[in-house]
C-alpha cells in the first residue's frame, strides 16, 4: 500500500505540475525542466501534503490505481501471449514430439503444460479423463514440462520414450505416472512400463536420450514464449491459462472455441 500511495502522489504531482501553469504562474514546467524540477521544494512539499490529505479521505483512489494498473499489465501479457501463440502455434499444437490423445483429428485442440510431480497436474487429471471419454472431437496434446523436481524429468523422460515405441499406450502410462503417489522413481517407472507390456530395456535406454533433451528444452522455450511460469499450464484455441482449472471451464472454452 506504501508503493501504491507513492505512485498515486508521484502522479498527483506530475498532473499538477502539468496543469499548474493554468493554476499559479511561475509553476509550470519548463521545457527542459523534469515535473520535479518545476516545483521548489516548498512547493513540492505542499503538493504532497495535498495529495495525502486525498489518499487518507478517499483511499479508493489506491485501489482503483492497482486494479487499473493490474488490468492493464494482463491485457498487455494477453496480447504478447497472442502473438507468441500466432508465431509459434504449429509447434505447440503439432509437434510430433508432443505426445497427443483422444481424437488426433479433432476439431479443438487443448494444450496442457504439464509436470508428473504437480499437485494440481493431478488433482486436474480426472477432469481431463472425463473430458476425453465425453468428447470424442477433442485433440488433446501434452507437454513434458518438468520444472519441479530431477525426480519430475524421469517421468517426462519415460514418457516420451513411451511414446516414441508405443504411443498406442501413451495415455495409460501417463495416467498410471498421475495416479503415482511417493517418490518417482527410475525403477518405478519401469515396472509401470513393464506392467503394461512395454520393453522397459528400450525405455531405459532411451531415456537419455539427447533429442528428449532437446524436446524438453524446446517446451520450456514455449511456455516461457507463452507467459506459462508454472503447471499445469493450458492452450486453447490460442488462449493461454495458466493454472489448474476445472471440467466445466475446460467445456466451456471447448465450446467457445468451436464457435469461432
Amino acid at each position: 500500500m506504501k508503493i501504491a500511495g507513492h505512485i498515486i502522489r508521484t502522479t498527483f504531482l506530475a498532473l499538477f505540475v502539468a496543469t499548474a501553469g493554468f493554476a499559479a504562474p511561475g509553476l509550470a514546467q519548463s521545457s527542459k525542466g523534469s515535473a520535479k524540477d518545476a516545483l521548489t521544494p516548498a512547493q513540492r512539499e505542499a503538493v504532497e501534503a495535498i495529495v495525502g490529505d486525498v489518499i487518507r479521505e478517499h483511499p479508493e483512489i489506491v485501489l482503483d490505481a492497482i486494479r487499473t494498473l493490474q488490468e492493464r499489465q494482463q491485457a498487455q501479457e494477453q496480447q504478447t501471449n497472442r502473438a507468441a501463440f500466432a508465431r509459434y502455434q504449429d509447434e505447440i499444437e503439432h509437434d510430433p514430439t508432443s505426445p497427443v490423445a483422444g481424437n488426433p483429428d479433432g476439431d479443438v485442440t487443448v494444450v496442457e503444460f504439464f509436470d508428473y510431480r504437480c499437485t494440481y497436474c493431478k488433482k486436474v487429471f480426472p477432469s481431463i479423463v472425463t473430458l476425453l471419454a465425453s468428447d470424442k472431437n477433442v485433440r488433446y496434446v501434452f507437454k513434458e514440462f518438468p520444472i519441479l523436481s530431477p525426480e519430475s524429468e524421469i517421468g517426462a523422460r519415460a514418457a516420451l520414450a513411451v511414446w516414441q515405441h508405443a504411443p498406442d499406450l501413451y495415455f495409460a502410462f501417463h495416467s498410471h505416472l498421475m495416479a503415482l503417489r511417493g517418490d518417482l522413481t527410475k525403477a518405478r517407472v519401469l515396472s509401470l512400463a513393464d506392467g503394461l507390456g512395454i520393453d522397459p530395456g528400450s525405455i531405459e535406454a532411451d531415456m537419455g536420450s539427447e533429442k528428449f533433451s532437446e524436446v524438453i528444452r524446446r517446451n520450456h522455450v514455449l511456455a516461457d514464449a507463452l507467459g506459462i511460469r508454472g503447471t499445469p499450464g493450458f492452450v486453447i484455441n490460442g488462449k493461454i491459462v495458466p493454472g489448474a482449472i476445472g471440467l466445466d471451464e475446460l467445456r466451456r472454452m471447448i465450446a467457445a472455441a468451436r464457435k469461432g
